[in-house]
């Protein structure tokens, strides 16, 4: 397979912090197995990562991280200061929900039904009811409303969804008929948007405060992934174009929700950090194949070796990024050097609005 152009910037990984406090009292983290460290482990579900190889190079081992080390949203709490990675909501307890849960879930999506052919899986729609139950029990918790409601509009929030609604839904019209009601790209695109778009007013409605400062993170390059490539074939080409246009339908009509939510919630602040645009980028040659052997299913068979190379591969199992590009996508997103990057703010801009 051919290498995918990728970016890396080497700079000095610092940690910002305040007098020794995070910059932000809180961070809540919504998505799917790109961003979930461990919320399937207690699921019947397939789409589990509690299992070696995953996590061979992290510090706590095996977690439920579907990558070899950290996750894009483990670096950007790094970035953000915080000394702890945020707590599953599978396992958080009263004494760590004030700092931050993580509601993601591997195989879900923006669509309910969205990877259901593989079992449990938590959707967008239910991480948000999951959060509203957290916000309540800050309420009585804290025992303090105006207190709580300052605490949770300084909050960052990050939403990494939407992949799954293609690989796991669109894209397996054996399982699904969203191929077949919505037969272009575009039409199924804008009817993924207007529910999305949806879902993210919810987020900022809950308990009339909810989330305020929110980075959406858009889908990467999905036709470019070993798992995708080995379904559909390439013809010779480095990726599945057919997919990449699919996505990037998806992608261009994001940026227009953003300007709107944010134009008519004076009160929020919504970011778009471009993934794929982040990713594209020309630098180190970064090949596409998989660190360690495949289940039919793109992840990893338990117990493979793992690549002795694998910062030179984008790859670590079938779709998920290995922590070299995480840490990229991460730093990228914080501190962006281009609007091509984040829009209308990367994150340490958003921490200050």
């Amino acid at each position: 397979m051919s290498s995918i152009g990728v970016r890396l910037v080497v700079v000095y990984f610092q940690i910002f912090v305040v007098n020794g406090k995070p910059q932000v009292p809180c961070y809540f983290i919504f998505g799917d197995s790109l961003v979930d460290s461990g919320n399937n482990n207690q699921l019947q579900t397939t789409v589990k990562s509690d299992y070696p190889p995953y996590g061979t190079d992290f510090s706590e081992g095996v977690t439920g991280r579907f990558t070899n080390g950290r996750t894009v949203a483990d670096i950007i709490g790094e970035l953000l200061g915080f000394d702890e990675y945020i707590p599953t909501y599978a396992t958080v307890t009263d004494q760590h929900i004030s700092q931050g849960v993580n509601y993601a879930s591997g195989g879900s999506g923006i669509r309910e039904e969205t990877g259901s052919h593989m079992g449990d899986r938590i959707s967008f729609d239910k991480q948000l009811l999951n959060h509203r139950w957290i916000v309540l029990r800050l309420f009585e918790l804290q025992q303090n409303t105006t207190y709580t409601r300052e605490h949770l509009s300084k909050c960052i929030y990050i939403v990494n969804t939407g992949s799954n609604d293609y690989i796991n839904n669109y894209l397996k019209p054996t399982f699904y008929a969203t191929s077949h009601i919505y037969t272009t790209n575009g039409h199924y695109a804008k009817i993924l948007l207007k529910q999305y778009s949806r879902q993210l007013k919810v987020q900022i409605s809950i308990f009339d405060l909810g989330a305020r400062k929110i980075a959406v993170f858009g889908l990467g390059l999905i036709g470019c992934s070993p798992a995708e490539i080995s379904i559909f074939g390439t013809e010779g080409k480095p990726c599945v174009d057919s997919i990449n246009k699919a996505v990037k339908q998806f992608n261009n009509k994001i940026k227009p929700v953003i300007d709107e939510l944010n134009d008519h919630n004076p009160d929020a602040k919504f970011t778009f950090i471009n993934v794929t645009n982040i990713a594209s980028q020309p630098g180190a040659g970064l090949t596409n194949i998989p660190s360690c052997i495949l289940r039919t299913d793109g992840q990893c068979a338990e117990m493979t070796i793992t690549s002795p190379v694998r910062t030179m591969s984008m790859y670590f199992d079938g779709y998920h990024p290995i922590e070299v590009v995480n840490i990229h996508t991460a730093k990228m997103a914080y501190n962006a050097v281009s609007t091509m990057d984040a829009s209308p703010y990367d994150i340490s801009h958003l921490v200050r609005l």
